[in-house]
């Protein structure tokens, strides 16, 4: 069919306007790429915006060459892998539960929960129930707190709530067992929303980095990427302010500054990321048809 020139010139426009704002949503993340690759005290000049002034890979070097980096590494691999499917399984038996509108006090629950999400004991009361647990320096102070997030399990609760309950009857009269009925009938239609709060989850557990400082004492065995990454730009960042430190550096013909290696950092947590997203993304699409489900 042909197009009108209003249509054509509608079809221009609307094309025009949707590559300014993709422009605009992936212009912060290459400028923090280009930066990374420039040579630090040249970056300190500023106006680098599509690529970079003066190439450099030592931001790099100095970050893979840490020794500790490949075992950091697979901490982080091994705690977001399994903190994933632990938080997972513990946020679909969870929501499942509270999913049930002829649980007892079901609305109890409900409050009890939601009320986590806004007030909280603190830092100290957290510090001191992971010793009590002993879990501190323990590898499981990354996956046993982090199982249950009350905003992931209120969003899988509503796409169960959405599902047709005649699913979940007609299993019960078939002889099926609540945990049953989960894993053979809901959890196979769910793949919108749990593909959603894996990556959630996932994302959670490897960009933090916080709790390896306070839970294992800065145990080696224990360090993860980020905790390493962000050890190498503070030591970085001390060096720069130390005038001594910082004329070694320049005497040396270094050229690192605290600004190069926070852009690699961003970077190098950043891709992987990136590069399990695009798996993923067709979930979230597949999820926006969940109310065009009929029972």
């Amino acid at each position: 069919m042909k197009l009108s020139k209003g249509e054509r010139l509608f079809h221009v426009c609307n094309n025009l306007f949707l590559l300014l704002i993709g422009f605009l949503a992936a212009f912060p993340f290459w400028n923090i790429l280009i930066v990374s690759f420039n040579e630090g005290r040249d970056a300190m000049r500023g106006s680098i915006y599509f690529w970079p002034r003066k190439f450099s890979l030592e931001a790099y070097a100095a970050i893979f060459n840490e020794s500790s980096l490949m075992h950091a590494t697979y901490i982080s691999i091994m705690r977001t892998v399994s903190g994933t499917l632990l938080g997972l399984l513990c946020t679909a038996v969870l929501a499942y539960l509270l999913a049930n509108r002829e649980l007892i006090l079901r609305r109890s629950m409900l409050f009890f929960f939601i009320f986590t999400m806004y007030f909280s004991g603190g830092l100290i009361p957290e510090f001191m129930l992971i010793k009590e647990l002993n879990l501190y320096n323990s590898f499981l102070v990354y996956i046993v707190p982090a199982a249950i997030n009350v905003w992931n399990v209120m969003v899988m609760r509503q796409f169960f709530e959405d599902l047709p309950p005649s699913l979940a009857e007609s299993a019960r009269i078939d002889g099926a067992s609540e945990l049953r009925t989960l894993a053979s009938i809901i959890l196979p239609m769910s793949t919108p929303v749990l593909a959603t709060i894996a990556l959630m989850i996932g994302v959670q557990q490897w960009t933090t980095w916080f709790d390896t400082y306070m839970f294992t004492s800065g145990t080696k065995e224990l360090a993860t990427l980020q905790g390493v990454l962000v050890n190498i730009l503070m030591e970085s960042q001390i060096q720069s302010m130390d005038p001594v430190q910082a004329s070694r550096l320049e005497q040396s013909g270094s050229i690192l500054t605290p600004e190069v290696i926070k852009m690699a950092t961003i970077t190098i947590t950043t891709i992987p990321i990136v590069m399990v997203y695009p798996f993923l993304q067709k979930y979230f699409v597949g999820g926006l048809t969940v109310g065009a489900v009929k029972g």
